[in-house]
């Protein structure tokens, strides 16, 4: 199950595609299990929450908490994005907002799986499964 809020200013967001890429997600990694709220938030909230809970000044574009334990056939966890933050990084990579936005479902989700992207290669391995989850998923609106 996938739960989706939109507690950020932007109103409009492609949830039904980031629900859609989550689920490819987790049927491409065998976890067929699962229960996650996704949370759109706005900057403030999301500085917050990076600030008191990972140590980090500012906002950025996603946070995942996973609330499982590890090897639990069920994966449950939070994913927060920031859609102001994915706008701001849109611009940057030159790809639409809903474009940045489906990628960052992605990525909370295969945080979710267990992947991390602490490293430059970890990154790349990441951004990779992104762009093959998201693939199918997405197209240029």
């Amino acid at each position: 199950m996938i739960r989706i809020t939109n507690d950020s200013e932007i109103p409009r967001l492609p949830i039904k595609k980031a629900k859609e890429t989550i689920e490819n997600v987790f049927a491409g990694e065998n976890k067929p299990d699962y229960i996650v709220d996704v949370i759109y938030v706005d900057s403030e909230y999301m500085t917050e929450l990076n600030n008191k809970y990972l140590g980090h000044e500012g906002d950025t574009d996603v946070i995942t908490f996973p609330l499982s334990d590890e090897g639990e056939n069920t994966i449950e966890g939070e994913i927060y994005i920031c859609p102001k933050v994915a706008k701001e990084q849109a611009a940057e990579y030159n790809v639409t907002t809903n474009n940045e936005l489906i990628r960052l479902a992605a990525h909370g989700a295969l945080h979710l799986c267990g992947y991390d992207d602490d490293t430059d290669e970890k990154r790349l391995i990441m951004h990779n499964l992104e762009t093959k989850y998201m693939a199918d998923k997405f197209s240029e609106e």
